[in-house]
Formats: C-alpha cells, sequence, structure tokens
C-alpha cells in the first residue's frame, strides 16, 4: 500500500450466523491472515444469501467492506472497488467505504473521480480524516494547489507537529511558485523528522532552481550526509523487485518524478557526492537492478567516475551505464552519430573555457552557441557573423562552449517541427511535437496549446508517428540508438524540407512528465512510456 491511508467502518448487528463470520474473518485479518479473512468473509456472504434481506442488509454491508479492505491488501483492487460499491449500494452512510473507494479510483488513475468520492466521504462527515488527507493527495495530482494548500493548513491547526502535513505544504507552495514559503515548511519538516529524508532534498532543489547555488550545494551536501539514500516503496504490498538509483545533486540527471511514480518495485535512490564512500555490502543486498540517473557528461564529469566505480562495485545489471554516459557530450554525440546515411547531425566543435576558436575559416555563417552543461534555450543564441561569434565566446569564457552547425529545418508551411522520441529498451516511443515559428523550439513555450489545428497535429503524431517517419528515418533511429548504447534516452529531431531527419539532442537528461491538463490526448502514450519503462527495469532485473 502507499501512505494512502484506509479506514474502517464499525461493524453493525445483524443476523448472528453472518455477524459470525464477519468477526472470525476480522480476527484473521488483524493478524495479517489475508486468504484466510477473504475465504471467511465470502463464506458469511454465502450464508447471508439465506437469511431475511431486511435483517441482512446492515451485516452484508459490513462483511463487503471487510472484504474490500482485504483485497486492497492484496494488491487487488479491481474485487476491492466491486466490494467498496456492493457495500455503499445496502449502506449509503458508510463513510469509510466512499473513502476507500476513492483510493481505488486514485490507484486506477481515475483521480478526478476519485475527488469527487471522497467530496461524497466529507458530505457525511466533514471531520473524516482519511478523506481529507487523501483528498489532498489527488487534489496535488490534478494540480489544484491552491485548495490544496487551504486543506493542509486546515488539518495542520488540528495537528501541528505533523511533519508530513509541513512536507506536503512545501511541495504546494513550490508548485505555486512560494519558494521561501516552501524552503520554511520544509525546514520545519526537519526539525519534526529528521528521518524523512525527502524534504532535505526539496531545500537542496529549490535553490538550486533560485539560482542559490552556494546554497544549494550546502543543502545537497547535508541532504547527502544526513540521508544517502532515499526509499520509496512500492505502491503493492510486495515489492515485485528494488531498484537502487544512482543520483548525484547539483548535476544533470534523468528526471524519473515521474517514472518512479506509482511503482510495483521498491526503489532506493543513493545522492553521491565527489566525496561519497557507499557501503556497497549493503547497497548491494538491497537492489537487484542498478538505475543510473547522472546523465548529463558535461555537468557529471567529476561525479560520474564515481557512479562507475559504485556499478561495478555492486555486481548487479545496469541500466543507463555511466560509462557510456561519459561518451553522450554534444561533441562526441555528433561524431558518434556522423555517416549515418540521411541523417544530419550537425557538426559541433567544443572550444574550452578561457580558449578562442582556432579554426574560423572552417565555419558557416549563421551558427549556433551555447555554454557546455546547459539545456533549453536560455543561453543558446544564434551568430550570424565572426563579430556575434567572439563576443559570445567572451561573454561565456569561464564554461567551455559548442559551436554547433545551424540547419534550416523549417516545413513547407513556414512552421518549425520539433519532435522527441523515447527509446527504452527496445522500444522508440513518440512523446511530443512542438510547433512554433522561430527555429528555437521548446513545446512550453510555444502556442500550441491556443491551435486546435497544432494539438490535432500532435495528436496525430503520437497515435501514429510512422506517418511522419517512413521506414528509412527508423532504421535511422535504431542505428542511433545502437550507437549511443544506453537502455533509456531520448532524442530531439526533426524532418527538413529533403526529408533527412535532422538531430538536435541525444541523451538521457531529457524530461517525460504527465502533467497535461492542456492537452490531455498526449496521456495514453505518455502512460506507454512509464509502462515500457517498467517492463525494462523488470526484464532487467530478473536477467531476461
Amino acid at each position: 500500500m502507499t501512505a494512502t491511508s484506509i479506514a474502517f467502518a464499525p461493524a453493525a448487528a445483524g443476523a448472528p450466523d453472518a455477524a459470525d463470520y464477519l468477526l472470525r474473518g476480522r480476527e484473521h485479518y488483524r493478524r495479517g491472515e489475508l486468504r484466510d479473512a477473504i475465504a471467511i468473509f465470502q463464506a458469511g456472504l454465502a450464508v447471508a444469501v439465506m437469511m431475511s434481506i431486511g435483517a441482512a442488509n446492515d451485516v452484508v454491508a459490513d462483511l463487503h467492506a471487510a472484504l474490500a479492505n482485504a483485497f486492497m491488501l492484496c494488491d487487488d483492487i479491481a474485487s476491492a472497488g466491486e466490494n467498496y460499491k456492493a457495500a455503499l449500494r445496502l449502506s449509503p452512510r458508510l463513510v469509510a467505504c466512499w473513502c476507500n473507494l476513492g483510493i481505488v479510483h486514485q490507484r486506477s488513475g481515475m483521480t478526478r473521480e476519485a475527488i469527487a468520492l471522497y467530496l461524497e466521504a466529507l458530505r457525511l462527515n466533514p471531520a473524516h480524516r482519511p478523506s481529507r488527507t487523501n483528498l489532498v493527495e489527488a487534489l496535488v495530482v490534478t494540480r489544484q494547489f491552491e485548495i490544496a494548500k487551504s486543506l493542509l493548513l486546515e488539518l495542520l491547526e488540528e495537528t501541528p507537529e505533523d511533519a508530513v502535513l509541513y512536507g506536503q505544504l512545501g511541495k504546494v507552495c513550490f508548485e505555486l511558485g512560494e519558494a521561501s514559503e516552501a524552503i520554511a515548511y520544509f525546514e520545519q519538516a526537519i526539525v519534526l523528522a529528521p528521518a524523512q529524508a525527502e524534504n532535505f532534498y526539496w531545500v537542496g532543489a529549490i535553490r538550486q532552481a533560485q539560482g542559490e547555488n552556494e546554497a544549494a550545494q550546502t543543502a545537497y551536501t547535508r541532504a547527502a550526509q544526513a540521508h544517502p539514500v532515499l526509499r520509496k516503496p512500492a505502491i503493492t504490498s510486495q515489492p515485485s523487485f528494488r531498484v537502487l538509483a544512482l543520483f548525484a545533486p547539483f548535476v544533470g540527471n534523468t528526471p524519473v518524478e515521474f517514472l518512479f511514480k506509482d511503482c510495483t518495485y521498491e526503489t532506493s535512490i543513493l545522492s553521491l557526492l565527489p566525496a561519497s564512500r557507499p557501503d556497497i555490502a549493503m547497497l548491494a543486498h538491497q537492489a537487484d537492478v542498478v538505475v543510473n540517473l547522472v546523465s548529463d557528461a558535461d555537468q557529471g564529469g567529476q561525479v560520474l567516475p564515481l557512479a562507475v566505480a559504485v556499478a561495478n562495485a555492486l555486481g548487479k545489471p545496469v541500466v543507463n551505464d555511466p560509462a557510456k554516459i561519459l561518451r553522450t557530450t554534444r561533441d562526441a554525440t555528433a561524431l558518434a552519430l556522423a555517416g549515418i546515411d540521411g541523417c544530419r547531425m550537425p557538426r559541433t566543435i567544443r572550444i574550452g573555457a578561457g580558449e578562442g576558436l582556432a579554426a574560423r575559416s572552417e565555419l558557416v555563417f549563421p551558427l549556433l552557441a551555447r555554454p557546455a552543461g546547459t539545456h533549453g534555450g536560455d543561453i543558446f543564441e544564434k551568430l550570424d557573423d565572426d563579430a556575434a561569434l567572439i563576443a559570445f565566446l567572451t561573454e561565456h569564457a569561464d564554461h567551455d562552449r559548442y559551436v554547433i552547425d545551424y540547419v534550416d529545418y523549417r516545413s513547407i508551411d513556414g512552421f518549425f517541427r520539433k519532435y522527441r522520441f523515447l527509446f527504452v529498451g527496445e522500444e522508440i516511443l513518440p512523446y511530443h511535437l512542438a510547433i512554433g515559428d522561430e527555429w528555437k523550439l521548446h513545446r512550453d513555450a510555444t502556442e500550441m496549446t491556443r491551435h486546435a489545428w497544432m494539438q490535432e497535429e500532435e495528436e496525430r503524431f503520437l497515435r501514429d508517428p510512422g506517418e511522419v517517419f517512413g521506414a528509412s528515418h527508423y532504421d535511422m533511429l535504431r542505428m542511433i540508438r545502437d550507437r549511443i548504447g544506453l537502455d533509456y534516452f531520448g532524442i530531439d529531431c526533426a524532418l527538413d524540407r529533403d526529408g533527412h531527419l535532422v538531430v538536435f539532442e541525444v541523451n538521457a537528461s531529457m524530461l517525460v512528465h504527465d502533467q497535461n491538463p492542456d492537452c490531455p490526448y498526449k496521456d495514453p502514450y505518455i502512460r506507454r512510456i512509464k509502462a515500457a519503462f517498467d517492463a525494462m527495469l523488470e526484464r532487467v532485473a530478473r536477467g531476461n
């Protein structure tokens, strides 16, 4: 089970025979003998069929509710849901059943339906705490942060020493852009419950997002020293396998907030700092597969060798071998993908910090330039002449820099289109399409949510990418996968007017998330990526 809490309805008086089954079943349930409890509850329901309907209703409702609770703890949420519904048909005032049926819906991905069920429980009993705490989780999932914050503050007034509530408030405030409040709540959670490791890392992440690099580094160091391993339990009572993820604070990591959400496997995230000396024997005992999250070869230059050493010492199968990540700088990737017929990989030149460009005569303007280790478009410029290039290199002389050939990838209609695929094991899955009228395309900065035709085109691509990318393009993508050699990574690419595959970026740092309220058509395709990721991990963990 997750942290979501199951509530229990009180026993009702009823016909003695069925009630006896109910009591006996609950005794087995309390001892953790769930299969025996299920059999006894089901036998009680069979006996109740022979009883007077009026006399049996209450006890039958309680039998269904108790049976549903047992099914929940056996991770059979479908059977649990059917029995909660049966209980409510007989006794619609069972508050706990409305709450638990909400949990069933939430665990099934029907969060909005779960909210309605929690609200029904609260209509019957406004003080019902499990319904209120579960409602908070559902509101956060549906990004209703203002309402979630108000409800959390009400709960905190009742239990002002609850560290979990402070941590939840910190997350909600971060989403609302209230960084200072978020840090304050996380710090209070740390004071109340220093064993809850996640709060330490949130402080570092918020400091980093604010550009407070020194404070962020201090927070991450404190977090890694106090809690080098952050554990995330499986949503099932017994995890299907165990994952150990290698994470490096303050450098580029594969974003896994979505990928590691609602997993049937247990996840332990090990924080690596350059001076880390992890307990290899202990970690190896607790892992079936190692997932390396350190994904940026430029940012992670100091810690990647440590990740290599840890992964090798653990002796477990590894997803995204850190030794292969070391070979995924932009310039190394450009060289690795050179010579693929029909694929245009822009030439990429790396210029060391403090160095100038030695071979300007080989350059053809316009060019693109960016500091090494950066992603997105904040410091990414299109330069038209020598003077602009020299000025850029001078302004960012304290970093390595990349100079990249510019490729005009406009479609015939004048719009630029950038496609993202995720490579998950042997699968190549579409993630999104960005359409805009500028060369520097980032989907969240486009106007796609305002134009139905753009969304319809993206949905067609997600539904059938083969309508856009032909067999020869897929051959190129498979060749790219083989040359990169990672188990999980993404590619941003386009098709030029001649049908060539234009490759912009290939790495394991690309974001995958399920927060698309304006584009709900994306949801099934994004869930497919997570399902493929989970299945890949299970295959690797089991040696298949």
